[in-house]
């Protein structure tokens, strides 16, 4: 894909005629990466789970919106192996005549306010590692994929369609080639889609099939109508009769179905009506009896409809609901068949049929397996599929990512780790309910605020861990708040202690929510028409707070004006006060392009300009899936649309840089943009991100880092996006460019030993060192490419393997010089895997693309968390590059001492009987002896050499930033005179005695023996 980018990065000011234009691809940027730090500690919602049977350890698991993952260890680790098509899953489905074809259904079918969308159907041919489109892209939702037990090539999919709009590809599909051409064979209307879909396994042309009709609007949901209705087919989809006998009167609304895979004509349907119950048929559907209809399993028919009988006993069913549900006499009388210690909100289960007590369940929070029949469960710790609404950071170092996560509460957790990566045990859980946001108080550091579901607000203190409830409350007899499910809050930029929440109108505190003042009136349309909440649900009640509607769902405070705040509606308002809320001001009217009913999905005051605001509106809630992003440059009186046919999905967030006005960030439900021309253009980062959905992005103002708030895959970062500060128009044309990037920080040295196995999530900790970014104007091929760090002397100190991809590069440097020489001498003590860090100051990077030089200057700073002095710092580093010099010439002397050894026995083989022998021989001991002198050689005593003792000190002080200790320091001088003794016998034995050894060999007209010059320097030239 290509995208024709105005690269304007100069003044707002200059109009946007005076610039120039450059085509860029998306793949020029390929080289901004993003890491995911998670994390697992919570997971998120499982929409589906399939195993192979031949091999149940093998398993995939399909998400709300984290695309699958596959495990080959029985769920002790996953990858992910959905990368590039949409994350959200309705089904997936193992042919188990061939187990490595896989088929995806996406789009989840637990159709809440807050499910992503899907693109059809995928299919595997290798078990996973590559996919294919396999049609009905149009379908949004795919409920269920049934392979043909007999015949690998007959798939019958249940499609259910689409959630906020009629479509027309809903129903039963049938292909009969492995899903080249797909058939409808079951179809309704345009409302009504198939929800469920199950094959009697002892007679494969028995299917039945289950047909809803449903609607969900932003204000209200519908369950069930004339469209509903369960039908069987005894011919393989040809032909199709309703079974609705023994069902309640009047409308229906969604069924599950499942039938006895050990006894054929016993089938299971749970069947909402305006009396959800469970229902029996023993006779292939021609007859139902009701069996159970208490509220356990008739609770949210909408969310929860997943049923499955136990592989080897027609008797004993299971119901996903809060619970999972469980029954062994026919379903007659059922019970919660798991513990409080598994997350509630059960969507997906998985028996193994050869082994019952082998289940696997999905639920809200991740996947638990179980091997005792739901008795006890292992909880899967290794799927980052937490599912965060928005993203905040603190200024601690390492900074904090602060959270609130879809029915996981409020977490945060580091941005990186001393350990090897970020574990799931260094995130810490402040919060409950759907957590929504999490802010920490700019200047006290003890309180987190933290919100949840409708509006929910609280102050939370991290050092009792007690939460203050501080949502606001009506204070007049028939007052009502409406406040959107995921009711936004703001702090004020320019005052710490000032907080905002909304519902239809706004709320300020100034005592951190202990007392509320209403500064506006109703800032929506309050159109009574979307005011029917208590209404909602259709056969089944739904009004959680997910239905309110025409409230406050973005609040953005001015970063430069206190009394200027912004604010967006879900309803589609966009209001503006400039006096702290003594007066208002609707400016939806600006923008005339933007089509009716759609909302506001974040708005964002200008770091730069306080007239300038930027705001995406989301219309998929009443079926436009088109992006639409706006600037003002005026007060909102005009707009001018970003939209722009390149983004896919409809947006959730933008963000404008705090440091480049020219710099945009764009979150959609399918993945990340960019724009380096105030929206004029946009870049997909699709290999940065997968196609994921983006809630919130923050951008750190120290760290210069890039947080992405993902509903589905948790939190990624891009590391330092200075660079992409710097572009210029003209950059790409440039042969080569290298572009600037942050301080890099020589971090305070740190231990840490844990063994956690593999059964535990880490997320991504930064590249070591600092990133090098530089652009090529096309892929090098030929020739030397080299890229190098230069000292303040001008010496090179480093040279990095160069990327050489077209665009934007990213190459890292460790800060380190190259390790010293390594001995040559078998069993030597080896302690110097690494060379020491560098000395803080400025250094020149130089990239050599043929006979053209390009150059750039790197600062290296000191860690900030450091509490030693600039003098003790010094001292430290000095003392390091000593024992560095010291072991770069122990190794030089090593390597040679070790290669005359060898030169002189071969040269015995010669003298043999010769003047010379006796000399050699003589020789070949002094050094031998001076070699075991300086190093232990093969399995000597624990007694140090010199060494030895250097490694032993060298490894002592790396691990420390500061001054060494009297001890060490006067232990350092010891080893000086050490040194300066082996260097005088090193000097004596290589040139003074070799030169005898040597003129005695000549008078023998033997070759003399030689030692190589030493490379380098003591400072590790290159």
């Amino acid at each position: 894909m290509k995208v024709f980018v105005i690269a304007l990065l100069l003044s707002m000011a200059i109009p946007a005629a005076e610039c120039g234009s450059a085509e860029l691809d998306s793949t020029l940027f390929n080289g901004i990466t993003a890491r995911m730090i998670g994390p697992a500690a919570m997971s998120g919602r499982i929409t589906a789970i399939d195993a192979v049977l031949e091999n149940p350890d093998i398993i995939f698991v399909g998400s709300a919106d984290g695309g699958v993952w596959k495990s080959t260890n029985g769920g002790m680790t996953f990858n992910h192996v959905f990368t590039r098509q949409a994350q959200s899953i309705g089904h997936l489905a193992i042919d188990q005549t061939n187990p490595d074809t896989v088929w995806v259904g996406t789009g989840e079918c637990n159709v809440r306010n807050s499910v992503s969308v899907g693109t059809g159907l995928y299919r595997s041919d290798d078990g996973g590692e590559t996919w294919e489109p396999a049609g009905l892209d149009d379908s949004e939702r795919i409920s269920k994929i049934v392979v043909d037990p007999g015949d690998s090539n007959t798939v019958y999919v249940a499609a259910m369609g689409h959630l906020w709009n009629s479509s027309a590809e809903r129903g039963v599909y049938k292909t009969t080639d492995g899903g080249e051409t797909w058939t409808r064979v079951l179809h309704v209307d345009r409302e009504t889609g198939c929800a469920d879909l199950e094959l009697d396994p002892l007679e494969p042309d028995v299917l039945y099939a289950s047909m809803w009709q449903f609607r969900r609007k932003p204000w209200f949901f519908s369950s069930g109508g004339p469209g509903s209705g369960l039908y069987r087919s005894t011919d393989g989809g040809e032909t199709w009769v309703s079974i609705n006998r023994g069902f309640p009167e009047g409308d229906l609304g969604r069924i599950a179905v499942a039938v006895a895979p050990s006894r054929s004509g016993t089938v299971y349907a749970l069947v909402e009506s305006e009396k959800t119950a469970l229902y029996r048929s023993d006779t292939m559907g021609q007859d139902w009896i009701e069996v159970n209809n208490t509220d356990p399993v008739g609770f949210r028919p909408f969310y929860f409809s997943n049923l499955l009988v136990d592989p080897r006993s027609h008797k004993r069913v299971y119901v996903t609901a809060f619970s999972l549900l469980a029954s062994t006499d026919g379903g007659k009388t059922v019970r919660s068949a798991i513990s409080g210690r598994v997350h509630p909100d059960v969507h997906a289960i998985w028996i193994n049929s050869r082994d019952p007590d082998h289940i696997i369940i999905g639920t809200d929070g991740g996947v638990y397996i179980s091997h005792d029949r739901t008795r006890t469960f292992r909880f899967v710790t290794t799927l980052p599929l937490s599912q965060f609404y928005h993203v905040s950071c603190d200024m601690r170092r390492p900074y904090n990512i602060y959270g609130g996560l879809q029915d996981n509460g409020a977490w945060y957790g580091p941005s990186r780790s001393k350990a090897p990566g970020i574990a799931n045990k260094e995130w810490r859980n402040i919060g409950t309910n759907d957590g929504m946001m999490a802010v920490r108080h700019p200047a006290d550091e003890e309180i987190i605020y933290i919100g949840w579901q409708g509006g929910g607000l609280g102050r939370f203190n991290e050092t009792t861990g007690e939460t203050k409830d501080i949502q606001p409350l009506p204070t007049r007899p028939g007052e009502a708040y409406r406040f959107n499910w995921n009711a936004p809050f703001a702090l004020s930029a320019t005052d710490p202690e000032v907080i905002f929440t909304g519902a239809q109108c706004l709320f300020r505190s100034t005592d951190r929510g202990e007392e509320w003042e209403t500064i506006s009136p109703d800032l929506t349309t309050n159109d009574p028409t979307k005011l029917k909440q208590e209404e909602s649900g259709g056969l089944s009640p739904e009004n959680s707070s997910a239905e309110n509607h025409c409230t406050i769902s973005s609040i953005s405070p001015s970063p430069l004006d206190l009394d200027l705040i912004w604010i967006g509606t879900d309803d589609g308002n966009v209001q503006l006060t400039r006096d702290s809320g003594r007066s208002w001001n609707n400016l939806r009217s600006g923008i005339d392009d933007l089509p009716g009913h759609i909302g506001c999905s974040s708005i964002e005051s200008s770091h730069h300009c306080a007239q300038v605001a930027h705001a995406t509106f989301d219309g998929h809630q009443v079926g436009d899936m088109k992006a639409y992003v706006y600037r003002t440059d005026d007060f909102g009186q005009t707009w001018q649309n970003l939209s722009r046919d390149c983004i896919g999905g409809y947006c959730h967030v933008v963000r404008e840089d705090p440091l480049d006005p020219n710099l945009l960030f764009l979150g959609t439900e399918l993945g990340l943009y960019l724009s380096l021309d105030r929206g004029r253009s946009w870049i997909h980062l699709e290999e940065t991100l997968p196609p994921v959905s983006v809630r919130d992005i923050a951008i750190h103002p120290r760290d210069h880092d890039l947080i992405i708030a993902t509903h589905g895959l948790g939190i990624w970062i891009i590391d330092d996006i200075s660079p992409l500060r710097a572009l210029t128009p003209e950059t790409f044309g440039q042969e080569a460019h290298i572009l600037p990037s942050r301080p890099a920080i020589l971090e305070v040295p740190a231990k840490y030993q844990e063994f956690p196995g593999d059964t535990v999530f880490h997320g991504r900790n930064p590249q070591i060192g600092t990133a090098i970014t530089y652009t090529l104007k096309k892929r090098h091929v030929f020739g030397d490419l080299t890229l190098e760090v230069i000292d303040g002397n001008g010496k090179v100190i480093k040279t990095l393997p160069a990327t050489k991809n077209k665009g934007i590069n990213r190459v890292y440097w460790d800060l380190r010089l190259k390790p010293p020489e390594v001995m040559k001498t078998p069993g030597v003590l080896h302690r110097f895997s690494h060379g020491p860090m560098v000395a803080e100051g400025t250094y020149r990077v130089r990239l050599t693309k043929g006979p053209n030089v390009y150059t750039g200057d790197l600062v290296v700073a000191p860690d900030p968390i450091s509490a030693h002095s600039v003098e003790d710092r010094e001292i430290g580093h000095g003392a390091v590059m000593k024992l560095y010099e010291f072991q770069n010439e122990i190794g030089y002397m090593s390597g040679s001492l070790a290669d005359l050894i060898v030169q002189v026995e071969r040269t015995l083989t010669e003298a043999a009987g010769k003047e010379c022998e006796s000399m050699l021989i003589d020789f070949e001991k002094r050094l031998a002896g001076f070699h075991g002198s300086i190093v232990q050689k093969g399995k000597q005593s624990f007694t140090k050499k010199l060494a030895e003792k250097v490694a032993w000190l060298y490894k002592a002080l790396i691990q420390h930033g500061g001054r060494p200790t009297g001890s060490q320091l006067r232990y350092l001088a010891l080893l000086e005179d050490e040194m300066d003794q082996a260097r005088r016998n090193f000097a004596n034995l290589i040139r003074a005695e070799r030169e005898a050894v040597n003129i005695a060999l000549m008078k023998e007209e033997l070759d003399g023996l030689n030692v190589p010059e030493r490379e380098g320097d003591s400072k590790g030239k290159d």
